[in-house]
């Protein structure tokens, strides 16, 4: 009951009750992004929903408009150079991710739930095919979010998305929604371009406790 009618009537309210308490912050962000460097306020990309159906995201331009536009960020060769002085600050916060209220509101996205691929990243979408993952609504929070982030490999993110279908509760909801608060606050698991990173450490730690 809860996944197939609750969960929907969450995500109307509380996207509507953050549009309307975060009006005036967002309007301030937009006006810093304009301010900073010349562009859209917003970014726009084509994104995995449910079922694998393609529905158009919204963030806060956080990089330069002549950034490669459907490039994952850990693809880019060195992304703090793309991401505006303005963006490093929305990224690290993820005060970028706002607007995908917009998203929940409508119905493409959920508050919770795996974070959207994009179009292209066929890795990812095909490894959350093994888990039923693509099968819910994509959210602006997730489980995997709380449990590494940027730092995961895909592997290990598919799987933690799957994790999330099989236990798919109201209670594992309000733990993904307030853990985030928690990730958001130590900015725990933002790399810039660092999918993975998690392991790299891992590996780099043996390899200097082989050394020893």
């Amino acid at each position: 009951m809860y996944k197939h009618f609750f969960k929907r009537c969450f995500d109307i309210i509380l996207s509507l009750l953050g549009i309307i308490v975060l009006a005036f912050p967002m309007l301030i962000l937009a006006l810093v992004i304009k301010v900073d460097s010349p562009g859209p306020i917003f970014f726009k990309q084509k994104r995995i929903g449910i079922h694998k159906s393609h529905f158009t995201i919204l963030k806060f331009r956080t990089m330069r408009t002549d950034t490669p536009h459907d490039a994952p960020t850990h693809e880019l060769s060195d992304p703090q150079k793309w991401i505006t002085k303005s963006g490093r600050f929305l990224r690290k916060t993820s005060l970028d991710e706002l607007p995908q209220l917009f998203c929940i509101f409508v119905g493409t996205m959920s508050i919770v739930g795996p974070r959207p691929a994009l179009w292209n990243q066929f890795d990812l979408i095909k490894e959350r095919d093994k888990y039923g993952a693509n099968d819910v609504r994509p959210g602006l929070t997730g489980w995997a979010q709380i449990n590494g982030r940027d730092e995961l490999e895909i592997p290990v993110k598919a799987k933690l998305d799957g994790e999330y279908v099989q236990k798919l509760s109201f209670g594992l909801d309000c733990k993904c929604f307030f853990g985030t608060f928690k990730s958001v606050l130590k900015s725990d698991g933002v790399v810039e371009g660092g999918t993975g990173e998690m392991k790299r450490r891992e590996e780099t730690k043996e390899e200097e406790a082989v050394k020893k």
